[in-house]
């Protein structure tokens, strides 16, 4: 890898266009007491503040890409999809509206919310004015109950195209060839940030859902010919492994084909493993004291649904052994920090104690006259 290949690979995914939503380059800081306790080098790459609202997340970057086509397509409506506390849907809310575009969610209640009672994302949703549509899940995933009613959403569109309106169909994700390519300019920004410090990267850890993050980065490091780092995806939703690899790279090769590059991408070039625990939204006790571990190690919180799954991943494996003493290993803070406020289902036992650290009762303080 080269500053001319880095150059290169940025040239390419310019091309594309993209409007500027976000603040980058995202944060990036070693993790100096986990490092010692495991005798690695663990940095961390802050998606979480990449904005632009204090609510910030890793889809900012995708959405940069997919807003620039809707803007250019004369799109006044963003329709799109997931769960109830969905970060992806949360965080296009807030893209579409600096774009001047008004947000029609429609949402898979895996956790039903409950009325008087709005929580998280779905709160965030309705204060940026977001017209909301809930959908009983049945038992049935986010994806299956999208596609159970893509006839209503197609109907939708059609409705108010009849009025005059452009829509602009993002998925699940923003798990698009486009909404990916935003990933692949952060694996360019990430080989940026560890260059600049004289660094190499052995290991890269992120969540992986609708997959686009994940094939973003491998179409980023084959972009920059990073043939070094081992990407590992933590799967944190229930998927099939049979087609779940030939998914990421099958997103990958697009993404390089859109950007004007040979698409090379294979299973091989990254590796999965999966931390789901439960299922999607419901908690998972290991997680879950890794998520107090980080937050009383390092002061960073990470969410039950995404980052904090992800961060359990990887601790696991340095604990087994499967990371190198002495590695440069970066987690990829995706973001979803709000889920720590969301229905009970999706928390579980976060405000327990763990195992080997002292209770953390709440005491009230006596009375005081003086301030």
């Amino acid at each position: 890898m080269t500053t001319d290949r880095l150059t290169q690979a940025r040239e390419k995914l310019k091309r594309l266009g993209k409007i500027s939503l976000g603040f980058y380059p995202t944060p990036f800081h070693k993790l100096e007491r986990i490092s010692e306790e495991f005798g690695i080098n663990l940095w961390i790459k802050r998606e979480d503040f990449s904005g632009a609202s204090l609510f910030g997340g890793n889809k900012i970057r995708k959405l940069e890409y997919l807003l620039k086509e809707a803007r250019d397509q004369g799109c006044d409506t963003v329709f799109t999809y997931g769960a109830t506390q969905s970060n992806h849907v949360m965080q296009t809310c807030t893209a579409a509206r600096r774009c001047g575009m008004r947000p029609v969610l429609y949402l898979g209640a895996i956790v039903e919310p409950r009325a008087g009672d709005v929580r998280a994302n779905l709160l965030l949703d309705r204060i940026l004015g977001a017209e909301v549509h809930i959908l009983p899940s049945e038992g049935r995933s986010t994806k299956e109950t999208m596609k159970a009613n893509a006839e209503v959403f197609a109907r939708h569109r059609a409705q108010l195209e009849s009025e005059g309106h452009k829509v602009y169909d993002i998925p699940i994700g923003g798990s698009t060839p486009r909404g990916a390519a935003g990933f692949a300019e952060g694996y360019v920004e990430l080989l940026e940030q560890l260059r600049d410090k004289g660094m190499t990267m052995d290991y890269l850890y992120t969540a992986t859902g609708s997959c686009g993050t994940l094939a973003g980065l491998t179409a980023g490091r084959i972009l920059a010919g990073d043939a070094h780092a081992v990407v590992r995806g933590m799967i944190v939703g229930k998927k099939d492994p049979a087609t779940y690899a030939g998914d990421v790279a099958r997103l990958a090769n697009e993404t390089l084909m859109l950007a004007g590059a040979e698409p090379q991408a294979t299973p091989a070039d990254f590796e999965l493993a999966s931390y789901t625990g439960p299922g999607y939204e419901k908690p998972y006790h290991e997680a879950n004291d890794d998520i107090r571990y980080l937050a009383r190690t390092e002061g960073i919180f990470t969410d039950p649904v995404y980052s904090g799954k992800a961060f359990h991943g990887m601790m696991d494996q340095i604990r087994k052994g499967m990371v190198r003493p002495g590695s440069t290993v970066v987690f990829l803070h995706t973001g979803g920090a709000t889920a720590l406020f969301s229905e009970p289902e999706i928390v579980g036992d976060l405000s327990s104690d763990m195992a080997g650290y002292p209770q953390n009762d709440i005491k009230t303080a006596p009375p005081s006259d003086s301030f």
